[in-house]
């Protein structure tokens, strides 16, 4: 409690006394963050010539946004693929949980950023009328602040990055601007990771249509020496036995080829063993 004490009356023409303390918590200085996002782009380059997986590389990259954008505490990435379900990834535990709540709604900025293309940023989101499912219940976890950035490249927008904070206005203009030069190299850097893992899957996917080829072949020219049947009649065999027992063509051939060599050792060991 302040006690008055007489003749301590503040002078009338003196300098009124500084409201701010003395010594204020402050974020990095504007050079600071010009280095974090330097440093930032310069490991997207190195991101973009690496061969990581997919889900790898997006972690890293949404690493490098909180790195890169004031005022981010998380980041997500969503990787939008046609014939695929939807890549999400995080760098925070707490944006799993606010990501979480934005899909199961089918409501937020990130959803909003990658169908429009454009760019979503909010202070206040539980007071926010764009996401009105979603904002309550991003607010109520502490999560206030977003900033959802289209990953767009000259073939569309292939996925969208959000970044988020717990204060609220934790993002402006300059933030903004920052976040979208970190997401130019962003998406070509997401962009050929997921060329790779689509030529990646395709090649695996080619290999094993070549290996039940194979299997296939092996098992008609098989039943044509056991039977006596054609090839035609011999295809016809292995598409019954794969409709009665509810399995792929590939996977009958191949047990087919199998059974048919484990019987042929089985012969040679008997033969052998005649043989001593």
């Amino acid at each position: 409690m302040n006690s008055h004490i007489p003749g301590d009356e503040p002078d009338a023409h003196a300098p009124a006394p500084s409201t701010v303390p003395s010594e204020m918590p402050s974020g990095p200085s504007l050079d600071e963050q010009d280095d974090y996002l330097v440093g930032s782009l310069a490991a997207l380059a190195r991101l973009s010539s690496s061969r990581l997986g997919l889900e790898d590389l997006l972690t890293r990259v949404a690493s490098c946004a909180v790195e890169a954008i004031p005022g981010a505490e998380g980041a997500g990435l969503t990787l939008l693929e046609a014939d695929r379900a939807d890549t999400i990834v995080k760098s925070a535990p707490f944006v799993a949980e606010v990501d979480h709540i934005q899909y199961r709604l089918g409501e937020g900025p990130c959803i909003s950023a990658a169908t429009t293309g454009q760019v979503m940023r909010s202070g206040s989101l539980g007071g926010d009328d764009r996401w009105p499912r979603f904002g309550p219940r991003a607010g109520r976890l502490g999560v206030h602040s977003v900033l959802s950035l289209p990953l767009s490249t000259p073939d569309g927008v292939v996925g969208a990055m959000n970044v988020y904070a717990h204060p609220k206005s934790s993002f402006d203009d300059r933030s903004e601007r920052l976040g979208l030069l970190f997401s130019v190299p962003a998406a070509i850097a997401v962009q050929n990771a997921q060329i790779l893992a689509q030529t990646q899957r395709l090649a695996a996917h080619l290999s094993a249509a070549l290996t039940s080829r194979a299997d296939i072949d092996r098992a008609i020219g098989i039943l044509m020496a056991r039977s006596g049947i054609t090839a035609d009649e011999a295809f016809d065999r292995l598409r019954v036995l794969s409709q009665h027992e509810h399995t792929k063509l590939a996977a009958v051939a191949a047990g087919i080829v199998d059974a048919s060599v484990r019987r042929a050792r089985s012969y040679r060991r008997r033969e052998d063993q005649t043989g001593d």
